[in-house]
């Protein structure tokens, strides 16, 4: 009887085993639902932008607009996710998921333009609602700091699903509308998947102590800059890259030109996390930005499929990275300033989203020469990388 009651007292090894595994299922969760808003909901446009024109379900104009109006959205979502409360959040991710599924279904059908720049407009709210509300669920609510890179990597893994389900679709000669209902169905079953695990509330027992700040961290405000600029360098390659790319492929789909961009992203949140926990918040964002900034200026420098790939692995691989490093540098400064820190970040970010494709359109003069604004844009980057090192 002794040896049974024995065994029935767990011990701190298998507590600690069964907190590791909760932390490791509250992350996939997390993971799954920026996977669902961001790389379905907002990213899978990038895809869809030249099937949709070929198709004649929007033309070139409107999926210009639509794009702007999707970072208009994320701007707004990133400023109303700043006056939500955190024992929200995981409601709210929630909401966001939801809400993507059928802002993505609603795009299988035949929309006039007006109602499909709404539409994508409401994307852009629910991803940056997902991004700061699933970012303040896992890190603050649930205090698991360590699941930080696997809840990042769920963008890329986004992207990459997305982007093959348009490949197979595309194969498969579906129409673009056909294609936006298979996504939406992809969404729907990751969502399920994250449901559950969204609705878990703060836990009971010890508070998680406060992060402390290292040596090496930015101050509030240039985090802020550095990392709207960084919104501003990477999105005109997040947006066109299929577009300027398809000319050099020969055969191959553009759109797998793409999925490299999630398979660059989803891998190095781990990466850039560990540089940040090495080298602290201003190194690992002068590297991050370095190299981003040359990702994107490659495809100025040659018109090669190498170069677009190469481009396509760079920016792929750091942009989420910035992420990665920003959010846990916000959360240790959280205590040092009276609002949501990380939301004002990401409303920062949102505004470079929306001033880098206007550039790109005043620079162009109406040509689909991107040379100048790519430059433009990895200019932007030097100059971030550069604040976080005064």
């Amino acid at each position: 009887m002794a040896n049974s009651t024995a065994r029935s007292i767990p011990t701190p090894q298998t507590r600690r085993d069964a907190s590791a595994g909760k932390s490791l299922g509250e992350a996939i969760a997390a993971a799954l639902a920026l996977a669902v808003a961001m790389g379905f909901g907002r990213f899978a446009f990038t895809g869809m932008y030249p099937l949709m024109v070929r198709d004649g379900a929007m033309s070139v104009a409107t999926g210009s607009l639509a794009a702007s109006a999707n970072y208009a959205g994320y701007l707004v979502g990133a400023l109303l996710a700043a006056r939500i409360a955190r024992d929200r959040a995981g409601f709210w991710s929630r909401v966001a998921l939801g809400g993507t599924v059928v802002s993505l279904a609603a795009l299988a059908l035949p929309l006039p333009d007006p109602l499909l720049i709404v539409v994508r407009f409401v994307a852009g709210v629910l991803s940056a609602l997902a991004l700061v509300s699933a970012a303040s669920w896992l890190l603050h609510v649930r205090g698991r700091h360590d699941g930080a890179p696997l809840m990042f990597s769920g963008v890329g893994i986004g992207i990459v699903v997305s982007a093959e389900l348009i490949a197979m679709g595309n194969l498969a000669h579906w129409h673009s509308l056909a294609l936006w209902l298979g996504l939406a169905i992809g969404a729907l079953v990751l969502s399920a998947l994250a449901w559950r695990v969204l609705g878990l509330e703060a836990r009971t027992g010890d508070a998680p102590a406060a992060a402390a700040v290292p040596q090496g961290t930015l101050g509030p405000a240039a985090l802020i800059v550095s990392y709207g600029l960084a919104g501003f360098g990477y999105i005109i390659t997040a947006t066109y890259l299929p577009l300027f790319v398809r000319d050099a492929l020969g055969p191959i789909d553009p759109i797998h030109v793409w999925a490299v961009f999630g398979l660059g992203a989803a891998p190095s949140c781990f990466l850039w996390h560990a540089v940040h926990e090495r080298l602290g918040t201003r190194r690992a964002m002068q590297w991050n930005l370095g190299v981003q900034a040359v990702g994107v200026v490659l495809p100025a420098l040659s018109h090669t499929a190498l170069a677009y790939l190469a481009s396509a692995v760079l920016v792929g691989g750091t942009f989420m990275g910035t992420v990665t490093i920003a959010a846990p540098a916000a959360r240790r400064l959280a205590r040092k300033v009276r609002f949501n820190l990380f939301a004002v970040m990401t409303a920062a970010y949102g505004v470079g989203q929306i001033v880098g494709p206007l550039v790109s359109t005043a620079l162009m003069h109406g040509s689909n020469n991107f040379g100048e604004s790519l430059g433009v844009a990895a200019a932007a980057l030097v100059i971030a990388a550069t604040l976080c090192a005064l």
